[in-house]
């Protein structure tokens, strides 16, 4: 039995029972899809359960407002999936006549779709042949075949798409793509994979040369910065408070947050004094402030880890644009405001 046989046979078996595969319908695959990049299937299968149930139709997501969205979303991280995902609903449904794009070719030139989410909607919801490559893929076959090129390299991409592409059942290229992925989630896992049960193992060169534990390579590109904020969460005298949406394009972008101030390090209360915040805030004062966390709030993301500190500002009137504190859950926001919110209690 060769590699794709014994892959799908080993899926046939072992496969999880998930939404999206009992489903040809691309709006469910597609959004499925979305959703698990960079997101774990325990993690994901509640939001993509309550986007089909609140947003049933691409032609609901479209009518949506994107602040509703974004709500739904909160908690998934990488918000630019969200954005992107109201946006290509709205394209699909005013540009394209509500008509799911068939083919490969032409799910490519969505917004936020690449070549991995355009042939897994394709395989799977229009069986054309198209391989998948995503972090499973890379996994499986850097090891089952001793590649050492790294996967995030110009080089291996396009070795990797190669070989995924030769090695597709054309017959059945749906379920070979959701088994070769299921079998880097399931079997070929990261870290301390059981080898002994493997299928394939008669076969694997990593298993045979001992690197396992070394393969799929990766470039480290990614240098993280660190960023010192503090937030200023304001309070009058009426429980209302100040609560802004970030407009300026990043990972935030469209979310609301408490105003904010950047600094160059960790500030305790007498250097925050220093900051001559009724510069900034006149028509605000004479306010009192205290600090909620004496210790760092550390967020880290993928590309930057933030040091966090919430100030409890208190003053007799807040501006005309100030929001009542109960209303604070209704707004999308970081899970870093959010979480603050919740342990705040208001």
């Amino acid at each position: 039995m060769d590699f794709k046989h014994k892959l799908i046979n080993w899926y046939s078996i072992n496969k999880r029972q998930l939404p999206w595969r009992e489903t040809r319908n691309p709006y469910h695959i597609w959004l499925s899809e979305i959703i698990l990049q960079q997101t774990q299937v325990k993690q994901g299968l509640p939001y993509y359960e309550q986007f089909v149930t609140q947003y049933p139709t691409i032609f609901d997501l479209a009518d949506a407002s994107e602040t509703s969205v974004l709500k739904l979303w909160q908690g998934l991280g990488y918000y630019s999936r969200a954005r992107n995902l109201h946006y290509t609903a709205k394209h699909i449904v005013d540009e394209l006549h509500g008509h799911f794009p068939d083919n490969y070719k032409n799910l490519l030139k969505l917004k936020g779709v690449g070549d991995y989410t355009a042939s897994a909607i394709a395989s799977i919801a229009f069986n054309e042949v198209a391989a998948v490559v995503d972090g499973n893929v890379y996994r499986v076959l850097s090891r089952y075949f001793g590649i050492e090129t790294p996967i995030n390299s110009t080089l291996g991409i396009k070795e990797f798409k190669t070989l995924a592409n030769s090695l597709i059942d054309e017959d059945q290229p749906a379920t070979y793509n959701q088994a070769i992925m299921e079998f880097g989630a399931l079997q070929c896992k990261p870290k301390n994979p059981d080898c002994t049960i493997c299928p394939l193992k008669n076969g694997c060169m990593a298993l045979q040369k001992k690197m396992v534990d070394v393969l799929p390579v990766k470039l480290k590109k990614t240098k993280v910065t660190t960023k010192y904020f503090n937030f200023l969460v304001f309070i009058d005298n009426n429980q209302q408070t100040l609560f802004e949406k970030r407009a300026k394009k990043g990972i935030w972008q469209n979310l609301y947050q408490f105003p904010l101030v950047e600094s160059e390090k960790s500030l305790n209360s007498e250097e925050f004094h220093l900051l001559n915040l009724e510069d900034s805030f006149l028509s605000l004062k004479p306010f009192d402030y205290s600090l909620y966390n004496d210790v760092d709030i550390v967020h880290k993301l993928s590309h930057q880890h933030l040091y966090t500190k919430f100030w409890i500002i208190e003053v007799a009137q807040l501006p005309s644009d100030a929001i009542s504190t109960k209303s604070l859950t209704k707004y999308p926001a970081p899970v870093l405001i959010s979480d603050f919110i919740d342990r705040f209690g208001f």
